[in-house]
């Protein structure tokens, strides 16, 4: 017991690890609070740095980064209406309404202090449950990750407001531009119309940043002689009693998050997106109408998507499988230094474990000092007027894309998903469906062709085990629910 809480405590007694951790967290809050510097990016430029570097020290670093950038998407989308990374999608329904009625800091506040809430979920359930998630995710099954899929493109549907067949549609179109490429199974051109620039797909940070960037750029044009609206920042810390109110449904979403963390291959875009649909079913009395800067909207997908992170860790360490694709980064990096993630792992090398788990909760207490600071500057970014916001943005939004993949073709995706994007605001059809779309379309392609493979291409196979396996059972009913949910008939029903 001794010996292992010595393991845990590593990065916190040696000044080194501690200023690793701490120096990782702070970089990760702004790495992710740029549009277009993914996490995943950040920690793979990283690796090339730290291969000769002690693996401690290595680890540490990558722990504070990946940390600080999920929570850093968060100051963009609250800000700006620009998720810095696509678990902050959902953050932006909320939280840009917030900013826009001059609550920028308390906003930012509040998602600070319940992200530290999911994030210590995690790393909690990492400690204690790996061996048990870690089993539950061995059983899902292919089939099972088409449902899941299937279920997040359906959800977008409900969050789409007024319209469920415009949500739908706009899911649907998302989807068909991720499917653009090369099949994953046969390695043909599908929707490249014999382009050998679309061999390689749409990169979904483009068509992020169009969206969600440029299009809200476009949109504000419509507005240029309002007056910018000033932010309240006053005490970053939250009162108490709003705290008190939100903490059961942070710890409520934060456990969705653990859970779809833990599954391989989802990650914090759908652990936010499922954790906001259960704020909006659940909570009966929102500070405000969800869309319309309701707290409870910001804080459903902050927790979780924080709280993925421990879940994802959870695969990654005790199975050798990433639960996302910055764990799958990290495995390289746990190569590179000579070890094999794996069930092995816990057994030969147990201190690893519980270095990484002090590393992580140590991230989770530097985001919660960091997070709240420097947040007076990033709300300057609100009251400038739109004559040079706007620009601003438009330069970001064109640097940001570009970094990705030093591509000036990425640019130009950008400013047709933009164009794109306006319409669709201006004639009220939802854009966040169809980044949503783009991300989740080749889990659920991927998932079928492989849910076909191993019913051995028989449609009847194929249609049985979704009401005989339990968990794929569950799933169904839990899609049919969804659907139900959303019929004038349910509605009825409801309303008496």
């Amino acid at each position: 017991m001794e010996q292992t809480a010595l393991w845990f405590l590593m990065a916190w007694l040696d000044p080194g690890l501690l200023l690793m951790v701490a120096a990782g967290t702070f970089a990760g809050i702004y790495i992710g609070a740029i549009p277009g510097l993914s996490v995943t990016m950040a920690v793979s430029i990283l690796i090339s740095f730290t291969f000769k570097w002690p693996v401690d020290d290595a680890l540490a670093l990558i722990a504070g980064i990946f940390v600080g950038g999920v929570y850093g998407g968060a100051r963009s989308a609250i800000l700006l209406n620009i998720p810095g990374a696509p678990s902050a999608v959902a953050t932006a329904f909320d939280g840009y309404p917030l900013a826009q009625r001059g609550e920028a800091g308390r906003a930012i506040g509040v998602a600070t202090v319940m992200s530290v809430v999911g994030g210590l979920m995690g790393v909690l359930a990492l400690a204690l449950a790996a061996p048990v998630i870690a089993r539950f995710a061995l059983l899902v099954a292919p089939r099972d990750y088409l449902l899941l899929a299937m279920i997040g493109i359906l959800l977008v549907g409900s969050l789409a407001g007024k319209s469920l067949a415009r949500g739908i549609f706009a899911g649907a179109l998302g989807v068909t531009i991720g499917m653009v490429g090369l099949d994953p199974m046969t390695a043909e051109g599908r929707f490249t119309f014999g382009s050998l620039s679309l061999m390689g797909g749409i990169p979904y940070v483009a068509a992020m940043i169009g969206f969600f960037g440029v299009a809200e750029a476009l949109y504000q044009l419509r507005h240029l002689d309002l007056e910018p609206v000033k932010q309240r920042v006053g005490s970053l810390l939250p009162d108490w009693r709003v705290v008190k109110k939100l903490l059961p449904l942070s710890l409520r979403t934060g456990a969705i998050g653990v859970v779809i963390g833990a599954l391989p291959g989802t990650g914090g875009d759908i652990a936010a997106l499922m954790a906001y649909d259960h704020a909006k079913r659940t909570v009966k009395e929102p500070t405000s109408p969800f869309g319309e800067g309701a707290y409870e909207g910001l804080v459903a997908p902050e927790s979780a998507n924080n709280a993925a992170v421990g879940g994802a860790y959870i695969p990654m360490l005790t199975l050798g499988i990433p639960g996302d694709a910055v764990t799958a980064v990290i495995i390289g990096a746990l190569y590179i230094h000579g070890l094999k993630p794996g069930p092995l792992l816990m057994v030969e090398t147990p201190h690893l474990f519980w270095f990484t788990v002090g590393s992580l909760t140590l991230a989770n207490l530097c985001l919660l000092v960091f997070g709240l600071t420097g947040i007076r500057i990033f709300t300057k970014l609100v009251e400038c007027p739109k004559g040079i916001l706007i620009p601003l943005i438009l330069v970001l939004s064109a640097v940001g894309t570009y970094a990705i993949q030093n591509n000036p073709v990425d640019i130009y995706w950008m400013l047709g998903f933009g164009i794109l994007g306006y319409f669709m605001k201006v004639y009220d059809y939802p854009v966040a469906p169809v980044i949503l779309g783009v991300i989740l379309g080749p889990l659920m392609d991927v998932s079928y062709r492989r849910a076909m493979i191993s019913a051995r291409d028989d449609p009847l196979t194929f249609a049985s085990e979704f009401v005989t396996a339990p968990i794929s059972l569950g799933l169904t009913l839990f899609l049919l629910a969804i659907i139900l949910g959303q019929t004038p008939l349910w509605s009825k029903l409801r309303g008496r």
